[in-house]
C-alpha cells in the first residue's frame, strides 16, 4: 500500500513516514501543496494524509481538484484546523476522515488502516485464544498450556496488545503509544525490556516461543 503524506511541517512528515513505513506502508512525503496536488492526482496512491495550511496550495485546493477530476482516493485530512466548521467543510469536499494535531499515532494508523480496509475487521471474541495461550481481558487473566500466568497490568496490557493483531507485526512506535501513551524514542530501550520481561513468564517455561522479534522494526505474536 502506497500512502502520500502533503505536509508542511518536516519533523510531522518525517515522524509519520517513520511510523506508517514501520508498519509495512510506503510511504512518500511532500511539503509543498503545488506539488502535492500534482503526485495526488497521479492516481498511484491507495491513501492520501493531507495538511490544510500548505505553501502555494491548500489542503482545500488540492482536495477539491481530486473529487472534481474524478479522483477517489481516500484521504484523510490531518490539520491543527480544529473548528467544527473546518471539519464540516473537509467532509463536504469529499474527505474520507479528519484528525486534528496534536495526534495520537496508534489513532491515525487505526484510521488508516480502516480506510485501507473499509472496515472489514471482524470482532474480538470474549476470549482471546492464540495456539495454546488463553487471554481473557474482562477479568484480566492469562493461561498458557491450561497454567495461569501471573502478569503485572502492564505485561498483561502488552500481551493482549500483541494478541489482538496477532501475526501483525506491531512497531516499537505503536507498542509505545498504546502501553505507555508516549513516543517512542530510538535511545530508550523501554519496549525491548518489557518484551523481555514478558517473554520470561508466557515464553521461557515453555517448549515453544510465540512472541517474536523482528529486526529493526519490532515484535509479532504468532502461532
Amino acid at each position: 500500500m502506497k500512502i502520500l503524506v502533503i505536509e508542511d511541517e518536516l519533523k510531522t512528515a518525517q515522524y509519520l513516514q517513520k511510523g506508517l513505513g514501520e508498519n509495512g506502508y510506503a510511504v512518500e512525503t511532500c511539503q509543498d501543496g503545488a506539488l502535492g496536488l500534482a503526485l495526488a492526482a497521479s492516481g498511484t496512491f491507495d491513501l492520501i494524509i493531507l495538511d490544510v495550511q500548505l505553501p502555494h496550495c491548500d489542503g482545500w485546493t488540492i482536495l477539491g481538484a481530486l473529487r472534481q477530476n474524478d479522483r477517489k482516493t481516500p484521504v484523510l485530512f490531518l490539520t491543527g484546523r480544529d473548528s467544527v466548521q473546518d471539519r464540516v467543510k473537509g467532509l463536504e469536499l469529499g474527505a474520507d476522515d479528519y484528525l486534528i494535531k496534536p495526534f495520537a499515532f496508534s489513532e491515525l494508523l487505526a484510521r488508516t488502516r480502516s480506510l485501507l480496509r473499509r472496515g472489514q475487521v471482524a470482532p474480538l471474541p470474549d476470549v482471546l485464544r492464540i495456539a495454546d495461550i488463553e487471554i481473557d481481558p474482562m477479568h484480566q487473566r492469562v493461561k498458557r498450556a491450561g497454567i495461569r500466568l501471573s502478569l503485572t497490568q502492564q505485561e498483561f496490557a502488552l500481551l493482549a496488545l500483541l494478541a489482538r493483531h496477532c501475526g501483525e507485526i506491531l512497531s516499537r512506535t505503536m507498542i509505545a503509544e498504546q502501553i505507555w501513551n508516549m513516543n517512542y524514542d530510538s535511545d530508550t530501550n523501554v519496549v525491548d525490556v518489557a518484551i523481555r520481561r514478558l517473554r520470561k513468564k508466557v515464553d521461557d517455561p515453555f517448549d515453544r516461543r510465540l512472541i517474536r522479534s523482528v529486526r529493526g522494526v519490532g515484535y509479532v505474536l504468532e502461532e
